[in-house]
């Protein structure tokens, strides 16, 4: 990777809880399931969310049937919609703001999202013949995550979302490149792309899925064990309790946090060094 990167400050691209209004905790939804203990609706506060908008049971999630919180990252959005489109006033002391803030929130995750992809394909060195255009992206989406609440809403997210993602595109094809073996290119062609396939369950131990599209691949419960992933797409790709004991991920792109805490690992996993290992994989 290159020195240069996105426009992004330290910590900007990553959820600051402190500078937020528990928002990922009232406006959006979840559903008893594997991931949390209790239903609850949008716009409805968790019930663990404590009047100082900290989380009552944060050092236990896991443990109280909340994993679906450790596998969340809202990118830096909560602290952005709080802080600068909302001034720093909390819906708690301005509850007139409460439902509009509630609407902005999701708005506002999906433009820091396509800002942290942007970030990363700014720090590599493949992508540089596109940095230029990357650059631009970049600051016209930041640009947007600074307009009022009303302009927020009526932004249409899914050509914003389209525009981005035709770049990514390029960046991916370009990072691939680099893992090229010595098949043909046709029929190498054909076996790494598994763009959107079903993998679930997929027994992939010790695979050679280098350089492969892995773009919203569905690797639920895959093993992946000792697989070779070194230059893979992984944007968008379901790794819920994918196994990746053992896996080779050095030089993948797009791959996020709340995806890695998502899967299983080891020691011996090999993440990228922008990743952390999550605190409940073994030692």
């Amino acid at each position: 990777m290159s020195e240069e990167r996105g426009r992004a400050g330290a910590g900007e691209l990553s959820g600051d809880c402190a500078e937020c209004f528990g928002l990922c905790c009232v406006a959006l939804p979840f559903a008893a399931s594997a991931g949390f203990a209790v239903d609850k609706d949008a716009g409805s506060p968790c019930h663990n969310l404590r009047p100082d908008f900290g989380c009552g049971v944060h050092a236990r999630l896991r443990q109280e049937g909340f994993s679906g919180c450790t596998v969340y990252d809202c990118f830096g959005a909560g602290q952005k919609v709080a802080q600068v489109t909302y001034g720093g006033r909390d819906w708690r002391r301005a509850p007139h703001t409460a439902q509009e803030m509630f609407a902005v929130f999701p708005v506002m995750r999906q433009l820091h999202e396509l800002l942290r992809y942007l970030d990363e394909a700014l720090g590599l060195e493949a992508a540089r013949p596109l940095h230029p255009r990357l650059r631009s992206a970049y600051d016209a989406v930041d640009r947007r995550t600074r307009c009022g609440a009303a302009e927020l809403l009526a932004l249409d997210v899914a050509a914003q979302r389209g525009e981005v993602n035709e770049l990514l595109l390029r960046v991916s094809e370009l990072v691939r490149a680099g893992a090229r073996g010595p098949a043909p290119a046709s029929r190498r062609a054909a076996a790494k792309d598994r763009r959107g396939a079903d993998l679930i369950g997929a027994r992939l131990a010790g695979a050679d899925l280098s350089g492969a599209d892995l773009r919203g691949a569905y690797l639920i419960a895959a093993d992946l064990r000792g697989a070779d992933l070194t230059r893979t797409d992984l944007i968008g790709a379901d790794l819920r309790d994918a196994d990746l004991s053992g896996a080779d991920l050095t030089g993948c792109v797009f791959l996020t946090q709340p995806q890695v805490e998502s899967a299983k690992g080891d020691a011996r996993t090999v993440l990228p060094p922008a990743l952390a290992r999550p605190a409940h994989w073994p030692a």
